[in-house]
């Protein structure tokens, strides 16, 4: 098969690390596979795989008409057999690429919630067990489930990473609880989470050595940067370490003695057999245990707590109990290992992929054109419903990561109850 593979960014981010390992190992099984999309940090990665990369035009406002013409005439001077978006702006326009061409569209969504408005005839992978259902529900023809895979030959306990090094680089001290997390600095669903951390660590840094060295950068920084600073100074010493983006954060990762993380974070946390604690919002943290590993297993590597209030004293609490029993330290390290290795490995996800490629070439063609005018509809209304809080300043940057299953269908409903109001 030659396919096209289009992340919806090149920067670091877990849909778009997922894209571009997930393509290799595809590609690996012996097709032969394109990265399509605008330059970033990640084009390293993708020249380190072996992968031939294509550059987008720049998109503008979504579907871009420049990127579905470039689309298109790949299909035409390449023959790609499908073209493989990730999350809606690039689904959207290998959909509209792909249509009266003998390409197939696909999309995966590793966002916490799946836009409606992306048709319901084309065949979508998803990254939980919730979501799926609730697709499925949905009326989508062709959903499956392929959860973040992890790179274990790249990121696992025997890969020299330098780690002393590292530590002394950062000014982490050799007596350190090192506590790490690995994030983009952004409003929706990191934020109130890293607030938490750096407050959770302040409060025990008096009782245990600990130290939070925060990986990342975003749009949130200089909230991120002023808190780590009153911590620091609140403390008298240096508890947050903000280490800015890293291309290659796996040191960081293994440098810790206990990780904070969501998603495909918590995944490469666990291939370095460390234990970890599963952020999510409204307060949410979790050890992971093999009592709690079912909630994930269903839900994603998240969660919702009871609200915000709660977060950093029950952080605190989790952080003062690990670091107090260096036996459970162990058996939770082994656990996470055993757990990643057995269900998450990006070969079993390349096999996945393949399959669900063959399987959505062997569909035979739908009538669209009902699915086609429902999804623009609801698009409009997504569109409208944007340009409304922008003018407001209520707009997310990550509308979709920014949302849970259940609440897509409210959020229309309300939608459409205003427009017709």
């Amino acid at each position: 098969m030659k396919i096209l593979v289009f992340p919806h960014e090149l920067e670091i981010g877990g849909s778009q690390i997922n894209a571009i390992e997930i393509a290799a190992a595809v590609q690996k099984r012996g097709h032969e596979v394109v990265i399509f999309g605008t330059k970033g940090a990640l084009n390293a990665r993708i020249t380190e795989l072996g992968l031939e990369f294509i550059e987008s035009p720049r998109p503008s406002h979504r579907p871009t008409p420049a990127i579905i013409r470039a689309l298109n005439q790949l299909i035409s001077s390449r023959g790609f057999a499908v073209l493989h978006g990730y999350e809606w702006p690039p689904t959207l326009e290998c959909a509209l690429a792909a249509t009266q061409t003998p390409a197939v569209a696909v999309s995966t969504v590793m966002s916490m919630a799946v836009a409606p408005f992306i048709p319901k005839h084309l065949p979508l992978m998803v990254g939980t067990a919730d979501i799926l259902a609730a697709e499925q529900k949905f009326g989508r023809t062709l959903t499956e489930l392929l959860e973040p895979p992890v790179d274990l030959a790249a990121n696992n306990p025997s890969v020299e990473l330098g780690v002393q090094t590292f530590r002394r680089q950062w000014g982490l001290e050799s007596s350190s609880f090192v506590v790490s997390t690995v994030t983009r600095l952004a409003a929706e669903l990191k934020l109130e989470g890293l607030l938490s951390a750096i407050e959770a660590v302040g409060r025990v840094a008096h009782q245990i050595p600990v130290q939070l060295l925060i990986a990342g950068r975003g749009p949130a920084g200089n909230i991120v940067e002023a808190a780590a600073i009153e911590v620091n100074r609140r403390t008298g010493r240096r508890v947050v370490v903000l280490a800015g983006q890293m291309d290659d954060p796996r040191a960081a990762y293994a440098a810790a003695d206990l990780v904070l993380g969501m998603g495909s974070s918590a995944l490469r946390a666990m291939a370095f057999a460390k234990p970890l604690v599963v952020q999510g919002e409204q307060g949410f943290w979790e050890l992971l245990t093999p009592e709690s590993l079912p909630l994930f297993l269903q839900k994603g590597w998240f969660g919702t707590g009871p609200g915000p209030e709660t977060g950093a004293g029950k952080l605190a609490g989790l952080l003062m109990e690990v670091y107090r029993s260096p036996g459970r330290r162990r058996e939770l390290s082994a656990f996470s290992l055993a757990t990643v290795t057995g269900r998450f490995s990006l070969a079993r996800a390349a096999e996945l992929q393949e399959a669900f490629y063959v399987r959505s070439m062997q569909e035979p063609p739908a009538v669209q054109v009902r699915n086609n005018l429902g999804a623009t509809g609801r698009f409009v209304v997504h569109q409208l419903t944007q340009h409304t809080r922008q003018l407001f300043g209520s707009a997310a940057a990550d509308d979709f990561n920014a949302q849970r299953p259940g609440k897509r269908a409210a959020v229309v409903r309300q939608a459409l109850k205003g427009m017709r109001g």
